[in-house]
């Protein structure tokens, strides 16, 4: 097996520990903001969740289509006009499970070849489907240790 398709695997393996690290906490402990400044628990969920979904677009288009343009989006006006204590996190981290075991199975198949392809990000410039795999390996793993660290000032 390749490298790429490695990275696949531990992507795919990312699918639950989101749900892993939330599991068992209240409401109250989930909206808390134990570092003033900094996000929530539920919000880190949710902005990971969201944060998957655009990975996955971005993966495909850059599978899919010649050199396509791959756009910035704002996290920070998603957290302060979207998110709010009603959203569900069992919702968000079923659906990044989800998403996430969809991705692998787009990806699984793809010859190594495909991983080098690359698509322009607006701000970032050239981008390689092998480059997006690592960064959202990478981007689950940054945010579960916040979650852990919040999560020990919450309980």
């Amino acid at each position: 097996m390749c490298k790429h398709h490695d990275n696949v695997e531990r992507f795919a393996a990312g699918a639950v520990k989101l749900w892993k690290s939330v599991e068992g906490l209240s409401d109250a402990q989930l909206d808390a903001f134990p570092i003033p400044g900094t996000w929530s628990i539920r919000q880190i969920v949710v902005h990971t969740l969201d944060s998957d979904l655009v990975a996955g677009d971005r993966m495909k288009r850059i599978a899919a289509m010649d050199v396509p343009l791959l756009m910035n989006y704002d996290e920070s006006a998603y957290v302060s006009k979207l998110y709010h204590p009603g959203l569900s996190v069992r919702l968000a981290c079923d659906l990044f499970e989800k998403h996430r075991e969809f991705t692998a199975a787009v990806l699984r198949p793809l010859p190594m070849a495909a991983f080098e392809r690359y698509g322009i990000h607006n701000l970032n410039g050239k981008r390689t489907l092998g480059d997006l795999v690592v960064s959202y390996i990478d981007h689950l793993e940054h945010h579960l240790r916040f979650i852990e660290k919040k999560r020990a000032m919450v309980s």
